[in-house]
């Protein structure tokens, strides 16, 4: 059966040339795809490996770097953040169109809603929202210039050129004018830190952004590091927090990203799990309000990206006609951030 996006018998060339140890190659079938990068299930004769590539089709000359996701989990693999195992690269975009990275198969799944966390224990689920934690401050802890990922970014002035990258975005996406926007971006930029920390961030991290084991609901493994930079670590957590549902938030229901599984009994409340990750990284976040309120923007700005996409036809299955509206609700949360003390 032909898959969309790998070329089976050149894979399976350069795998024997590559990784002869990983045992004959049997068989690639798609785990996930879209948008972001693709995700398949390479089966051989000794073990299961992933591969990741970019999406098919025409994308930016600096989007999608598999180099780069790459680069950073191979650095990650000896440090106490849960990666999974990397395997071999390929640069070679003869192989299968594009470059691509083969990794260990992690037995975990991506959970983004109750349904899919079965039914747990408020024990445990407690304990995968402070692990949940951990492993973001366990991100922010590792010294990159010591794992060799000195130049892996610019972190001085940081949130400043995120600014500018996600106005630029809307511009290219938006479809209305909306004055609170405006006047959210002028608020952030006057907000902006002075200094902040320079560490590691993944720059999407969430819940369902990690594998979890069924059995016991620990994190075995962060995943989709391709918006890894250096940066401001309160960044990735505002981001987090921006994502995260608490329970009788019904504004916050109305915003169709990332699920409902925070809700279930036992999870922290996005206070709670701030404050965790204060008392284990140690980290200064009296200005979390600013960061929760700049992940709200950022998050504005894809959904208006999204919705865009929608009334463009270019969109596949149901509910993007009801996200557009999500887009003045997370500017309003946004602003409203920044008016706590």
């Amino acid at each position: 059966m032909t898959v969309p996006g790998v070329d089976q018998p050149r894979l399976y060339a350069w795998m024997s040339r590559h990784v002869p140890d990983a045992g004959e190659p049997r068989s690639v079938s798609l785990i996930s795809g879209g948008r972001s990068n693709l995700t398949y299930l390479v089966e051989t004769g000794e073990r299961r490996l992933v591969l990741r590539r970019p999406p098919l089709g025409h994308v930016l000359p600096t989007a999608h770097d598999m180099r780069r996701e790459w680069r950073v989990i191979s650095a990650l693999a000896p440090t106490p953040v849960p990666v999974p195992e990397p395997v071999a690269f390929c640069g070679d975009e003869d192989v299968i169109g594009a470059p691509f990275y083969l990794m260990a198969y992690v037995p975990g799944a991506a959970v983004r809603t109750r349904e899919e966390l079965g039914r747990p224990t408020e024990k445990q689920t407690r304990r995968l929202s402070e692990r949940l934690a951990e492993v973001l401050a366990a991100i922010h802890a590792v010294d990159y210039r010591e794992v060799g990922l000195g130049d892996f970014g610019r972190p001085e002035g940081y949130m400043a050129r995120q600014l500018d990258r996600w106005c630029q975005q809307w511009e290219r996406s938006k479809t209305a004018d909306l004055p609170d926007y405006y006047r959210l971006v002028e608020r952030l930029r006057q907000r902006l830190p002075a200094t902040s920390a320079n560490t590691l961030v993944h720059g999407d991290y969430r819940l369902d952004n990690t594998l979890i084991r069924p059995a016991d609901l620990d994190i075995l493994a962060v995943v989709d590091w391709e918006m890894s930079t250096l940066g401001d670590p309160l960044a990735d957590l505002g981001l987090t927090l921006t994502y995260w549902h608490d329970r009788g938030d019904e504004e916050r229901a109305g915003i169709p990203v990332a699920g409902d599984v925070t809700v279930a009994p036992g999870f922290m409340n996005a206070a709670e799990f701030a404050g965790h990750y204060q008392k284990v990284s140690g980290r200064d976040i009296s200005d979390l309000g600013f960061y929760v309120a700049f992940g709200n923007f950022k998050l504005a700005v894809i959904v208006e990206g999204i919705h865009a996409r929608f009334r463009q036809g270019k969109t596949v299955g149901e509910g993007f006609d009801r996200i557009g509206s999500a887009v003045p609700t997370l500017i309003t949360r946004a602003h409203r951030m920044l008016d706590q003390p």
